[in-house]
């Protein structure tokens, strides 16, 4: 129920980096190249392993989809980041505050899944390397895909939901450079307990309990991979899922920065950068991290080039 000097609210004000406006042009900059390079970087993956016969098995067929998770994530953050860069903050309806963190949490939920995924893959190439593809056909591929992104969206959904039945009282501002879940619990009027609890529980589910999966997965992978007799056949099982231990620990590493040290002391420019390291810098890496500790990935790559290369001087020469 609404108090006397409370009104509801239909839009919020986020200040973006409010403190850094002589910084405007130098930032705007910045993260312009970064989402550029991201969103091109992504699709050149998504592109290779869709145009590459050498690069059509489980593992490259889950990275386009991470790739795919990556351009989403950084599509519903960095624009609007961008708007408020540049107008030194900026206004945004309560409904569209609501929709950019549905599509950012649902991405974040299914990249979680589907780096859980991808570790499953390396789990049964490397440890059960016979019945590999006996396991891993084409079928579960694509069941696997596909539940990855439906529970992401519908357990996300299971909070958006709830929100959006909520009020939301002045004052509208919200210090941040993007509509996130504690910001808009603050501004709420209605009891929102048990949507913290539902939050909490969820959480849990998306990303506690894959990283655990993760983590024992590869804890057999190393097993397996120390009995190997040969220094050679070591380094070749170990090359394979370099490139995804590499973007786990990019992931996860981020978030446990964010929502697990305690932010006590922090001030809130600061917790504006570290939210930056999972909405924008880890879509960034990820390709390149697939890019340049992948072999195959690589070749195919100077493959395509060679190609097109070859293609444009054919045309010149006629």
């Amino acid at each position: 129920m609404l108090g006397k000097n409370q009104t509801i609210v239909t839009e919020f004000l986020l200040l973006g980096f409010q403190n850094l406006h002589s910084f405007k042009i130098l930032l705007f900059s910045l993260f312009l190249v970064i989402y550029i390079m991201t969103i091109s970087s992504n699709l050149l993956i998504i592109a290779l392993v869709s145009t590459s016969h050498q690069l059509h098995s489980p593992m490259y067929f889950f990275l386009a989809h991470l790739s795919l998770s990556d351009i989403l994530l950084t599509t519903v953050f960095v624009p609007n980041m961008l708007r408020l860069i540049w107008g030194e903050g900026g206004t945004m309806s309560v409904a569209g505050c609501i929709c950019q963190l549905h599509f950012f949490a649902s991405s974040l939920a299914t990249e979680s899944l589907l780096l859980t995924v991808m570790s499953y893959d390396r789990y049964l190439a490397i440890c059960h390397p016979l019945r590999y593809t006996t396991i891993m056909n084409f079928k579960l591929c694509l069941q696997l895909v596909i539940w990855a992104w439906l529970l992401g969206f519908i357990f996300v959904l299971l909070i958006i939901l709830p929100i959006s039945q909520l009020q939301f009282c002045g004052p509208n501002v919200i210090d941040h450079i993007f509509c996130d879940f504690a910001p808009l619990l603050k501004h709420s009027c209605s009891d929102s307990s048990f949507l913290e609890i539902e939050d909490f529980v969820l959480s849990i589910a998306l990303a506690p309990l894959p990283f655990v999966f993760i983590i024992v997965t590869y804890i057999c992978i190393f097993l397996t991979i120390l009995r190997i007799p040969s220094t050679t056949g070591r380094q070749k099982a170990f090359s394979t899922c370099s490139s995804h231990i590499s973007v786990v620990c990019t992931y996860y590493g981020s978030l446990i920065i964010i929502y697990v040290v305690p932010s006590r002391g922090h001030t809130f420019n600061i917790n504006k950068v570290l939210s930056l390291l999972y909405t924008v810098v880890t879509p960034f890496f990820n390709p390149l991290i697939y890019s340049l500790r992948n072999q195959e990935i690589g070749s195919a790559l100077r493959r395509k080039f060679q190609y097109l290369t070859d293609f444009w001087h054919e045309r010149r020469g006629r």
